[in-house]
């Protein structure tokens, strides 16, 4: 595994770890927990720009932003989506 990227997501520094670990709960999530794809990935969008993120998880709530993203009822504890 490469050294993870501050500013980067689980799943842009370590592909294996990313699909055993988070994979594995958003495929847990049903459809009806589920976000869908196109908010998910604005949702994504806007955490790669924040300040917050630090390898994959919110400096403000401590989240893997990836899982919080994904669920249809989660949301930015600093209010951007």
């Amino acid at each position: 595994m490469r050294k993870p990227c501050r500013k980067c997501l689980l799943q842009e520094f370590d592909a294996d770890g990313y699909r055993e670990k988070i994979l594995k709960e958003l495929d847990w999530m049903d459809g009806e927990m589920r976000a869908p794809e196109e908010e998910y990935q604005r949702r994504l969008a806007l955490c790669r720009d924040c300040e917050k993120l630090l390898e994959g998880s919110c400096l403000a709530c401590g989240c893997y932003v990836e899982l919080r993203a994904a669920a249809k009822a989660g949301h930015c504890p600093k209010k951007k989506w």
